[in-house]
């Protein structure tokens, strides 16, 4: 199996909900569940392969409070080397709504401060010579996509091919934000965004044909997935053939995080070089299992799942 890494945002998240109407200013509600969890698009990813008996590494900085302490207690010794920087870690509170969407609010924390060095320091580029690093949460780790261009140096000279899932920018899809993505996935290999990201980064209402934009956009061996929810996915492979998979009806408890799950469940069957179309069904049904289980679940280990999405 080829190595795998994940470089970006960890931080905690505040589950609470569900919530409709939006209450009044002043007001308070009850909501019928909460949790506390490890986050971020990368403490998202890392805790499905972590759960899915998946080796990796994991670059990541923490807050220099109690918070802090609880995150890289999560990931023991995967965790040994992250930088504790001077100030409070990121809290995210998610609201839930009754229609499966959601509502964040997020305080910037430490994530602004990740930098490069710090992550070229946590990992080894040669121990990870031929695999996969996805790089997330683009917008609210500063410091590191400021430095994106020494990154995607250093990921090529230890041929490590990078999958991108930046994550809603907090300004919006801004021209200035579209333009640093697409340039970014000039050097990325693999595009993870979901449908109303894809769409708009390319102004094509179709979701494949978005895709395909986005693609040839990117290397020629570069892979554009496309993720859509209770739809399923879909991706537009190296050769420009087109495979899209269907997502099962399973009952919501929370898709907050839903994405980054399924990045975790479709990089890990391509890092261990299934066809795409069976590395689709593993993401959708390792997020199909997260988003309906409370306490959250991921389901069976990576080689039982292959063997399903095989036959």
């Amino acid at each position: 199996m080829r190595p795998l890494a994940v470089i970006g945002n960890v931080n905690v998240d505040l589950i609470l909900g569900p919530a409709a109407p939006w209450p009044k200013a002043g007001t308070e509600i009850i909501v019928d569940h909460d949790e506390l969890r490890v986050g971020g698009c990368a403490g998202n990813s890392a805790l499905a392969w972590e759960s899915l008996g998946v080796n990796y590494a994991i670059a990541a900085n923490v807050g220099n409070d109690q918070f802090g302490a609880w995150l890289k207690e999560a990931f023991g010794a995967r965790s040994r080397h992250w930088p504790v920087e001077t100030v409070g870690s990121t809290l995210s509170v998610g609201i839930t709504h009754p229609d499966g969407e959601r509502t964040f609010f997020t305080t910037r924390g430490h994530l602004p401060l990740f930098s490069f060095d710090e992550m070229r320091a946590m990992l080894d580029g040669n121990a990870l010579r031929g695999g996969i690093a996805l790089l997330a949460g683009s917008f609210l780790t500063d410091a590191l996509r400021l430095a994106y261009d020494a990154f995607f140096d250093w990921a090529d000279a230890h041929e490590i091919a990078v999958a991108l899932d930046t994550g809603w920018p907090l300004e919006g899809w801004t021209e200035a934000n579209r333009s640093k993505t697409l340039n970014w996935l000039k050097r990325c290999h693999c595009a993870l965004f979901n449908e109303v990201e894809t769409t708009t980064l390319t102004g094509c209402t179709d979701p494949a044909e978005a895709a395909r934009s986005l693609k040839s956009r990117m290397p020629a061996d570069a892979i554009v997935v496309v993720k859509r929810g209770p739809h399923g996915a879909l991706a537009i492979d190296h050769d420009g053939k087109e495979f899209s998979v269907g997502a099962p009806r399973v009952a919501v408890v929370d898709t907050i995080g839903a994405g980054d799950v399924f990045n975790a469940g479709f990089l890990a069957a391509l890092a261990a070089e299934v066809p795409l179309e069976a590395c689709l069904r593993t993401g959708v049904t390792v997020a199909s299992e997260a988003i309906s289980t409370l306490p959250r679940s991921y389901g069976k280990p990576l080689s039982a799942l292959l063997e399903d999405v095989r036959q």
